[in-house]
């Protein structure tokens, strides 16, 4: 595709910034257009661009509020335990500045964007001939999009928040609880809070758990320490206080070259990063976990340049230790308060 031909493109669409991936975005449609694609292919391509959009635009005057994703089932009852569970902790999390994004549908869906409110609910609906309806709540909403399909549904679903909470539900809601733990156990996704809430007493992660111990831990399917990347309550204020706590110290990270870079709120003391040695160790493929000013590639981009920083050789396969580390480094005496 001629190069002045895109930079053309560019300006009357007013691009002033990403220039070069906009440009292969681009070239993409081009190259499509060239394949004499499927006219099927055309269309997934061309409905899932426009979803993305869609939501991309609806998210990006929030993108510096927290938010939590809500799963569950669209056939819980409001007179379901679960119900008042999900209702409760979407409105405890509301009150401390988060918003809730959920499916938009009724069940726990509804639940939870009554609890959390109207102004701080996001719906990302998905289209189907049966079963789940629109909430009302979201009637004439800015902060809702409809779409036509799953995988574009999930990764608004998943992309867009800092926390994750599954309430008790069927096919659904298992392949959202897998594809997060699959995410966070390949470093696909950057780490997050994912808290499994049922109701006092029930039994529905605790048989999952009991599934997951006995069938894939026990031959070897995954790791020992997967299961730290989940926790499972059957507490409201336990699950927003572990939603909320993930973020009291720990901050981002960023891969530079081979090293991962742990950004934090506070500074550690010598003797924190002694201990944090002494205890993960394994976590590093050669060499410790150090403290670091930003690294060149960091100062380049101006990244985050006034927060203190950890940094280590990183064994990537060891995804649920590392969320034990990240725990750890939320409890150290200079972590500030939790909010």
């Amino acid at each position: 595709m001629d190069r002045d031909l895109v930079k053309q493109l560019l300006d009357q669409a007013g691009a002033e910034r990403n220039r070069d991936v906009l440009a292969e975005i681009l070239r993409t449609t081009y190259e499509l257009a060239g394949d004499d694609a499927d006219r099927l292919n055309l269309k997934i391509t061309r409905d899932a661009l426009k979803e993305m959009r869609a939501a991309f635009k609806m998210f990006a005057a929030y993108e510096d509020v927290r938010k939590v994703t809500v799963f569950g089932s669209a056939r819980t009852l409001p007179t379901d335990p679960l119900y008042d569970q999900a209702r409760s902790l979407a409105h405890q999390l509301a009150e401390s500045g988060w918003m809730i994004v959920t499916g938009a549908g009724p069940g726990i869906m509804e639940a939870a964007n009554t609890g959390a409110g109207r102004d701080r609910s996001f719906g990302v609906n998905i289209r189907l001939p049966f079963e789940e309806g629109v909430s009302e709540m979201f009637a004439a909403s800015d902060k809702f999009v409809s779409m036509k399909y799953f995988f574009t549904r999930k990764l608004m679903l998943i992309k867009e928040s800092s926390g994750f909470v599954c309430l008790p539900g069927g096919f659904g809601t298992q392949d959202e609880t897998f594809e997060l733990l699959t995410l966070f156990q390949t470093g696909k996704a950057t780490p997050s809070p994912l808290v499994l809430l049922d109701t006092p007493g029930g039994g529905y992660w605790h048989g999952w758990q009991r599934f997951v111990e006995k069938e894939l831990k026990a031959n070897g399917l995954v790791s020992p320490n997967d299961s730290d990347l989940y926790l499972i309550t059957d507490e409201v204020e336990e699950a927003a206080a572990h939603v909320r706590g993930f973020w009291r110290n720990y901050h981002s990270l960023r891969w530079v070259g081979g090293r991962l870079v742990i950004r934090l709120q506070a500074e550690p003391t010598r003797d924190e990063v002694a201990t944090l040695n002494e205890e993960f160790a394994d976590l590093c493929t050669e060499g410790a976990v150090e403290t670091t000013g930003p690294l060149p590639a960091e100062v380049s981009d101006r990244d985050e340049l006034d927060r203190p920083r950890l940094v280590l050789r990183f064994d990537v396969r060891k995804g649920g230790r590392f969320r034990s580390f990240i725990d750890a480094l939320n409890h150290l005496e200079s972590a500030p308060p939790l909010l």
